[in-house]
């Protein structure tokens, strides 16, 4: 029974992404079918300041791209402060979420994909601020390319240089394909601008036959840059896990990261989560399916991405959308889980780099809620949750 249920939640993930797409078509002013009621749009992205301040962004009630502070670790916030953006429609649910990262010379971005006039399609914008966010620019596409294609579901970060990269999900590639049916997937790209925003390379392209609708993961290297984690589409049908290192020579195929050898004709909106480990390598964890049965798992990866024994499962056969985070030997794995009446956010919480682990029950509601985020401020780590009754902030590993 429990194997049933857990391949009907593949589907289920699946359909939901249907649901998603629909959304955001409408709210770029498509005909889609009006749903009944819509979900509030509750993604967030988050960020510890140099200062120590807390930052969240996301959409207010009003639909509004707002920014928040906590000086307080989420026990109190700042009013909502709209920002700018030209009345643009903002994506901010699940996968596809604000994002806020800060650079080593006060500068703050902020990245969001803005749904256009056709289904699935989508640019990448990006706010920055050269005084630590007392103000912003106007927005600015971030890839060269404008075609009215995909280009969505974007993940940006500061490497150890102060170069920030910008990594999405193009699918120009599948456009020029003589054959639409025979292309897998989409791609992903990336660009890199060196003064924190304000220009940006060329859109290189890191990898074809992605997954067209999961988060990328972004973790440190040990030597400074930064080793990206997407879901990919191997040969036939397989959506399991790729890794690159950025700025690495480029490669035919990407990295195998994950061997769940999942056949499936959709994208299941599920990310993967990347971090590094205090031994070497990383710590990953991911959704899939393997031999029939459907799981969020964990597993480590060596220094260039390759598996490195067998993974397992979370302890929790209702887990979904997990992410993770570490701070040397501390690793924190956080993720929801619906009892039939509620959601509750979970943790397993490992003080040893992923030798033992220990399982917390953080919160519950019953509302509607984000998918959990992850914060690291020094050696501390913190998970924050989205509901409608607000932010709750958790801290983690002490």
């Amino acid at each position: 029974m429990a194997m049933i249920k857990r391949s009907l939640s593949a589907l289920l993930l699946a359909l939901f992404a249907l649901g998603v797409q629909a959304q955001h078509a409408q709210h770029a002013g498509h005909d889609a079918p009006k749903p009944k009621k819509r979900a509030p749009a509750l993604a967030i992205g988050a960020a510890f300041a140099p200062s120590g301040e807390l930052w969240v962004v996301g959409l207010d009630e009003q639909q509004r791209l707002a920014v928040q502070t906590s000086a307080d670790e989420g026990r109190s916030w700042t009013p909502p402060r709209v920002l700018e953006r030209a009345d643009e429609a903002i994506s901010a649910d699940g996968e596809n979420r604000p994002k806020i990262a800060f650079g080593p010379r006060g500068q703050v971005v902020i990245s969001y994909t803005q749904p256009l006039a056709r289904p699935y399609t989508g640019a990448i914008r990006l706010l920055r601020s050269a005084d630590g966010g007392r103000s912003f620019a106007a927005p600015v596409t971030v890839h060269a390319d404008r075609q009215l294609i995909t280009h969505r579901f974007e993940s940006i970060a500061f490497d150890a240089q102060g170069t920030l990269h910008t990594l999405w999900i193009d699918k120009r590639d599948l456009e020029a394909a003589p054959s639409k049916k025979g292309y897998r997937g989409a791609a992903i790209y990336r660009n890199e601008s060196r003064d924190g925003g304000a220009s940006f390379g060329p859109d290189i392209k890191l990898a074809e036959h992605s997954c067209e609708c999961c988060r990328i993961a972004l973790a440190p290297s040990p030597d400074g840059r930064l080793a990206a984690l997407w879901r990919h589409v191997f040969v036939p049908n397989q959506r399991d896990h790729a890794f690159a290192l950025l700025g690495a020579p480029a490669r035919a195929e990407p990295v195998r990261a994950s061997f769940d050898r999942w056949a499936v004709d959709a994208c299941p909106h599920h990310g993967p989560g990347l971090a590094p480990a205090a031994q070497g390598g990383y710590h990953a964890v991911w959704f899939g399916e393997r031999d029939g049965i459907a799981a969020v798992r964990y597993g480590r990866l060596a220094a260039d991405g390759t598996p490195q024994g067998d993974a397992q499962p979370l302890p929790d056969e209702a887990a979904e959308h997990a992410d993770l985070i570490s701070a040397g030997a501390k690793l924190a794995i956080v993720w929801r889980s619906y009892d039939g009446q509620a959601t509750r956010l979970r943790a397993w919480l490992s003080r040893n780099d992923g030798r033992s682990f220990e399982l917390r029950d953080l919160d519950r509601s019953a509302d509607d809620n984000d998918h959990p985020r992850l914060v690291r401020q020094g050696e501390r780590l913190f998970a924050l949750w989205r509901t409608t009754k607000g932010i709750h902030v958790h801290a983690l590993v002490p």
